[in-house]
């Protein structure tokens, strides 16, 4: 059962997709937007709400699979566009503000079919845990007239995992999975090629019971990020040779451990204060 200040929450998303009146909402199968998608339907309807999803070369065929799984369980509306973001210009050279190309560029197309279909708005799945990190796509959502009500009404993380769990849905704890192209150093070139590499060597750990993972790639160096408790079983003997074994069959010549383990934008810890505010003004 939630509690008062959980369920007042709830009650304030569903009042925001009442006063939207029909929704497109971008669609990726984490947590935050299924539970968008979720409620929004709950709440106007199948018909006043299109979930889409974009697939793109950012975007694991794991993840992907639980996108669609999750849809067709619960019965959402799901439509999938075919979208690539190494065909969007400057992308690949991977700038500093790499993420505002993205999803201006997608947002963009949403909103070209929202206006299509006839929903009113186009609805994303920022949270309130966002608004201090480095997030150059926030300005684009911003410039677009994007909604983003779990930010806007500031529900965090915690708090949509603790209203997924209740309404049901199978990826209330499911980890974060941030797109792939955010575990190249800025000003590493991105290929296919490298995204399939990274998608492979995280899968690998996946399968070996990992569940918090980051492979950084920083070309023929592997950079593992695991939660700090799951350090020691990497290192267990046969596990640590079936890793780098694996890692290096997928072109990799070195594989290293990041001993301040997992943390979400560590690509951003370079970055000055200055830097990101040119990108975010």
């Amino acid at each position: 059962m939630l509690s008062t200040e959980l369920a007042g929450k709830l009650q304030r998303l569903r009042e925001a997709f009442r006063a939207y009146g029909s929704a497109l909402v971008a669609y990726s199968g984490g947590v935050d937007s299924t539970f968008l998608l979720k409620v929004a339907v709950d709440t106007l309807g199948r018909d006043k709400v299109l979930g889409v999803t974009a697939r793109s070369e950012s975007l694991t065929d794991r993840a992907f699979q639980i996108a669609a799984d999750i849809a067709r369980q619960f019965d959402l509306p799901q439509e999938v566009i075919y979208y690539s973001e190494l065909g969007v210009p400057g992308y690949a050279e991977n700038p500093i503000n790499r993420c505002y190309l993205c999803k201006g560029e997608l947002f963009q197309r949403l909103k070209e079919l929202a206006a299509e279909r006839g929903f009113h708005v186009v609805v994303e799945g920022s949270n309130a845990d966002d608004v201090g990190d480095y997030r150059p796509g926030m300005r684009a959502s911003a410039e677009l007239g994007i909604k983003s009500p779990l930010r806007e009404l500031g529900i965090a993380k915690a708090e949509i995992r603790a209203i997924a769990q209740e309404l049901g849905l199978p990826n209330w704890d499911r980890p974060s999975e941030a797109c792939l192209a955010s575990r190249f150093p800025y000003g590493n070139r991105i290929t296919e090629e490298k995204m399939r590499q990274v998608a492979e060597a995280e899968g690998f750990l996946r399968d070996l019971g990992f569940k918090q993972v980051r492979v950084r790639h920083h070309e023929k160096i592997a950079r593992i990020e695991l939660l700090p408790d799951e350090l020691p079983r990497l290192l267990e003997a046969g596990r640590r040779e079936a890793v780098v074994s694996h890692f290096r069959a997928l072109g990799f010549l070195y594989v290293t451990v990041d001993l301040a383990g997992y943390r979400t934008g560590s690509m951003n810890e370079p970055l000055s204060a200055d830097a990101r505010a040119k990108v975010l003004r």
